[in-house]
């Protein structure tokens, strides 16, 4: 799928036979085997095969890292122009064997002669057959991301209509994106798709209403389902980013600026001072940081493009930021960062609606953001995105 998003950038800008001075691009979820997936897909493609390549990861925020990795490069002029991407496939994830079978196989591998081979295949128990299915669950607690969202969703009074609501306006944005062709230049049909399909565009709130909780199932105050959450689906994308010069020089429009960035990570495990900040929160902490380099009130922005990994954890962003006792607390501000405008809020949908294939996630969003600039001709976007292991990954277009 990476390969096939790169043949779509690559026929929409004329990049047949260019050199890029970087490709930057990664999967949370891959296969042992796809050790340099970002080079395997660029060598399958007219690219120029002298074209470096990258693999990185920082779970879902991998697709807008792997486009701060390229920015940096042009900023500080080592190169000139990169390609930032992200691909997940969770419908074909790595199944491995489970630890006493690994143990006895690396034993076989090391063994001398066949009598000892033979000896070690004798441990082989239907225990060991079992696979080892990988899960979305953090290590350090043993919840998901679901079970961590609850959380946060009853620690900031999240209810449960607010969150269906959310849900029901990313598909109705999505969909009438789609209706209008926002994304026809966008997106590169796969295997004859040309439209995400987990989209409801005829979804309701009675329909959301007759879920039940997927994650707290027992405590009858579970508020995130099915429909409030994203699912997990396969996805890729990748975006164009060079100087100014450069796309000059290449006939290329430029539809956006990345401008700022900013990372962080809070402490969701309480080893600080006892206190377990939501897992999701980090880009809460992080936009504050962003807003200050950029002289900007959170205010100053005509659109904001917030990852929806769940609608309780956008909906407590957003709480959180309009807070006194986490601002000032958390935060060291001496004043709330406000509210913001909701109807500029992910406008063509997010997440919930198109899914999250979780490291093509940021080039997604980073393509949707810039041609919303392009088409407003003047403007200043937010991204925001949180990630596993209790991190966030924000930026700001501009143009």
């Amino acid at each position: 799928m990476l390969t096939a998003a790169l043949d779509g950038l690559i026929q929409r800008y004329n990049l047949h036979g260019k050199m890029m001075g970087e490709v930057a691009a990664g999967a949370v979820i891959k296969h042992s085997k796809d050790f340099n997936l970002t080079r395997e897909s660029v060598l399958s493609t007219t690219l120029n095969p002298s074209s470096p390549c990258t693999d990185i990861q920082q779970a879902c925020g991998t697709g807008l890292q792997a486009a701060m990795v390229v920015a940096n490069k042009i900023a500080l002029g080592q190169i000139d122009v990169g390609i930032a991407g992200g691909t997940d496939t969770t419908s074909d994830a790595p199944i491995g064997v489970n630890e006493g079978l690994r143990q006895i196989l690396l034993a076989l591998n090391r063994a001398k002669s066949l009598s000892d081979r033979l000896k070690l295949a004798t441990k082989i128990r239907p225990k060991h057959l079992i696979p080892l299915i990988p899960a979305n669950a953090e290590p350090r607690t043993g919840l998901s991301m679901g079970e961590h969202t609850e959380l946060t969703a009853k620690e900031w009074n999240i209810p449960r209509d607010a969150q269906d609501e959310l849900a029901l306006k990313s598909h109705q944005n999505l969909a009438a994106a789609y209706e209008r062709g926002f994304f026809s230049d966008l997106i590169t049909p796969f295997q004859s798709l040309n439209t995400d399909n987990l989209m409801r565009a005829d979804s309701t709130l009675d329909k959301m209403a007759r879920l039940k909780p997927a994650f707290d199932k027992e405590s009858g105050l579970g508020t995130l389902t099915a429909a409030n959450s994203s699912a997990l689906t396969d996805g890729a994308s990748c975006v164009l980013l060079s100087s100014e010069e450069w796309a000059q020089q290449n006939n290329v429009n430029v539809k956006a600026w990345l401008t700022f960035y900013e990372t962080a990570a809070v402490d969701f495990i309480g080893q600080i001072d006892g206190y377990q900040e939501g897992l999701l929160l980090a880009p809460a902490y992080a936009v504050p940081k962003m807003l200050k380099r950029a002289g900007l009130t959170l205010q100053d922005f005509d659109y904001y493009e917030i990852h929806e990994a769940f609608a309780a954890q956008v909906l407590a962003t957003l709480k959180a930021w309009n807070d006194e006792t986490f601002c000032k607390t958390r935060l060291g501000l001496d004043h709330v960062l406000g509210e913001i405008d909701q109807s500029k809020l992910n406008i063509n949908g997010s997440s919930i609606a198109t899914g999250h294939p979780f490291a093509a996630t940021g080039g997604r969003i980073i393509a949707t953001l810039a041609k919303m600039l392009e088409e407003k001709g003047t403007g200043r976007g937010l991204i925001s995105i949180c990630a596993a292991g209790g991190q966030g990954v924000t930026a700001i277009l501009e143009r």
